[in-house]
């Protein structure tokens, strides 16, 4: 147990008794604890291997290489579509955390195995997500934000494609691609 994270298991106080079995169930299978994001993350020879966090409706187990594990039991969750690798295993109480120990400990363990093996997940390239038309043209009409938008990180390309192709109405594609122009141009993500 690290000190460090002990505040993340009291400062939850509808998931308390859950995620502190979820905790000791993790660290009986050796992995490091750290705090990454503000969420207790457990690393196996500096590899991520799963995090414990909490939503209103319940708490998770994220195994963040979690499309590569076998899920003989049909247990871990896709959060959403455009989630590539992390999977979820979802708890509301904290009989179904005990129910489930022992999958949890063979899936860790898997999920163990997969990273001696060096097993990585092959991620869609970002020239593979959608460009939006309302985005393109912007690109084209102005060299300083094709550029600027060239120059992020693919994870923060992917954030905004991500973005402005998931509205339904090109008045509202072309509303966000406005607004985060100024954000792109200044070298920033979605979120920062």
């Amino acid at each position: 147990m690290n000190p460090k994270v002990d505040w993340y298991f009291t400062k939850n106080e509808k998931w308390q008794t859950e995620i502190e079995k979820l905790r000791k169930i993790v660290l009986d299978c050796q992995l490091t604890e750290e705090l990454k994001w503000g969420v207790p993350n457990y690393m196996f020879q500096k590899s991520n291997i799963v995090l414990i966090h909490v939503f209103k409706e319940y708490c998770a187990l994220l195994f963040f290489k979690g499309v590569l594990l076998k899920d003989k039991k049909k247990i871990l969750i896709q959060q959403t579509e455009n989630v590539q690798s992390a999977r979820q295993m979802r708890f509301t109480n904290l009989k179904e955390v005990e129910k489930h120990e022992a999958d949890i400990k063979a899936y860790i363990f898997e999920a163990i195995a997969n990273e001696e093996a060096g097993l990585k997940v092959p991620m869609k390239k970002t020239k593979e997500f959608e460009m939006p038309e309302e985005f393109e043209s912007k690109l084209k009409e102005m060299p300083a934000l094709k550029k600027a938008f060239h120059a992020l990180t693919p994870g923060r390309q992917r954030g905004y494609l991500l973005f402005f192709s998931s509205a339904k109405q090109a008045k509202t594609r072309e509303a966000r691609v406005e607004k985060y122009i100024p954000q792109i141009i200044d070298g920033k993500g979605l979120e920062d």
